[in-house]
């Protein structure tokens, strides 16, 4: 249990840091926002994935995980720029 919300943590922090990267959100963005954005990635990447039968699902430490919560995190994060007015295409 303790081990699942560690790896989570960590998937999402990485993915979350990625996501603001290339969305540009990073300097505005804490470590706990991008931990937050990462792991609601994860489900978001994996939500999409599922309905796309492509699969992926954020299983561990590794890039499969990494991969989908960053796709996951960077979908978020234009949704919300776009809610915003200040997503560019």
């Amino acid at each position: 249990m303790l081990a699942n919300i560690i790896i989570w943590i960590v998937v999402g922090a990485i993915a979350g840091w990625l996501a603001s990267l290339v969305m540009k959100t990073n300097r505005g963005q804490s470590l706990g926002e991008d931990i937050i954005v990462g792991i609601v990635g994860g489900f978001v990447g994996g939500f999409i994935l599922d309905i796309l039968n492509v699969g992926g699902d954020v299983s561990g430490i590794n890039l499969v995980s990494i991969v989908v919560a960053f796709f996951g995190a960077v979908v978020l994060l234009f949704v919300m720029k776009a809610a915003r007015g200040t997503a560019q295409v």
